[in-house]
């Protein structure tokens, strides 16, 4: 891992098989410089505009700019109270673990990007929605809490200040559509873990109908080290117009699976090549998820894509989590599929008829072509349902982007398909 903490600001701190640094030694590394500045020279509008000059897009998924997506938020005294922030922690895609990382590594970096979210929209409550497997993180983050409370970055009148923020942490009872801002809003709120209907957005009527931001951990993470070090230097980071460095990951039968803090826009070769140490021995690449697994496969000819958001969306698919899940020449694509569409029907909320219905019957699809009882009319049918469950026809994202693996492994691997249904069986086995 890079060393260098002004080009690794989100790492920097973090060691593997150590403990995380406490609050003495975050702040003895330049930690809570960005809250002593804020809270003593800046307003919270002028956080809010360092924040949107910094080009920092969400790293939760989407990749929606952050300073713009907090502009939504009501100010003014007459600005609905309480406002909410919240830590999206629920890190449940598959394939993706940049935020167990940081969590696990450096959990005052997250208090600290957290706190500085509240006060640019003046949330008076924090919390932070955490996966419940992830136990560890559990521990260390009541560990970072309790110790923020006691020096008063949390609390009332943070560091003398007229700004209060109380901050909790919540364990989820896991499901992947908690991950969803709107789903995690009503299991917060105790309720069924279901999408919401938008508008309302969050930013206007959130958790208990009030404004509510909901930022993905690894996106939290940036906001210190922009509000310490500036807009321009953040800015210079990154290797495209989108602001900052990425933590990227990559897991499959590469040399050195793992995650590393890189600029935004380094190229997939590099990524998998220099940092992933290349294919392990005896494996060819066909192709990859590039942001885990509810993104689009890519394949060789597009290693020379920058890792930004509108250079993967151009190549046909989306940066996601910047997880990069490797498809060798020895792995079943049609098997590795029917394995992803299996996860996405079990974590189907069920709330609306194609994703609930629909998941289910392309897994049955697919798992009979895995086992030799496939027709040929059976790729007309995952077809038909990459259209039905797409954009447009269900209530939130959770089925088209499980579609997004089936539809772009039946562009590049349908010979696979063919193969399956020809031969009735598998070839890989």
């Amino acid at each position: 891992m890079n060393r260098k903490p002004m080009a690794t600001p989100l790492t920097q701190n973090i060691t593997p098989d150590r403990e995380p640094p406490d609050l003495k030694q975050y702040a003895q590394a330049g930690g809570y410089q960005g809250l002593q500045r804020a809270i003593k020279t800046l307003t919270p509008q002028e956080v809010l505009q360092e924040v949107k000059e910094s080009n920092l897009r969400g790293r939760g998924g989407a990749g929606f700019p952050t300073g713009l997506k907090w502009s939504f938020v009501p100010r003014g005294d007459d600005a609905p109270r309480p406002k909410y922030l919240i830590a999206n922690a629920d890190e449940m895609e598959p394939g993706t673990f940049k935020d167990r990382l940081l969590m696990e590594g450096d959990p005052h970096q997250l208090l600290e990007g957290m706190i500085l979210a509240s006060y640019a929209i003046q949330a008076e409550v924090a919390y932070i929605f955490l996966r419940a497997e992830y136990w560890l993180a559990a521990q260390r983050l009541k560990k970072a809490i309790a110790e923020a409370y006691q020096m008063n970055y949390l609390g009332k009148n943070l560091l003398g200040s007229t700004f209060s923020l109380e901050l909790h942490l919540h364990t989820s009872a896991g499901r992947y559509i908690c991950g969803e801002e709107t789903a995690l809003l009503n299991a917060l709120e105790g309720k069924r873990a279901i999408p919401r209907a938008k508008p309302p957005y969050p930013q206007v009527s959130g958790l208990w109908g009030q404004p509510t931001v909901v930022n993905n951990v690894e996106t939290l993470c940036n906001v210190p080290h922009i509000i310490a070090r500036g807009a321009t230097w953040y800015q210079n980071l990154s290797r495209s117009e989108d602001g900052g460095t990425k933590i990227y990951g990559a897991s499959g039968r590469v040399k050195h699976p793992g995650a590393w803090e890189l600029p935004m826009g380094t190229p997939i070769r590099e990524i998998l090549e220099e940092h992933a140490g290349g294919m392990k021995d005896g494996f060819q690449l066909r192709g990859f998820l590039p942001g885990g697994a509810s993104t689009d496969f890519l394949t060789e000819e597009h290693l020379e894509v920058p890792m930004d958001y509108d250079s993967v969306q151009a190549a046909g698919s989306r940066l996601g989590t910047g997880s990069l899940i490797i498809l060798d020449d020895r792995t079943c694509p049609v098997d590795m599929v029917r394995n992803l569409e299996h996860f996405f029907a079990q974590e189907s909320c069920g709330w609306c008829t194609p994703c609930r219905d629909g998941l289910p019957w392309v897994e049955k699809i697919l798992l009979g072509i895995e086992q030799g009882q496939g027709q040929p009319e059976d790729l007309e049918y995952l077809m038909m349902h990459t259209r039905l469950l797409g954009p447009g026809h269900t209530f939130c994202a959770h089925a088209p982007g499980a579609m997004e693996p089936l539809q772009s492994a039946l562009k590049y691997f349908k010979t696979d398909f063919e193969q399956h249904i020809h031969q009735q069986r598998c070839p890989f086995k």
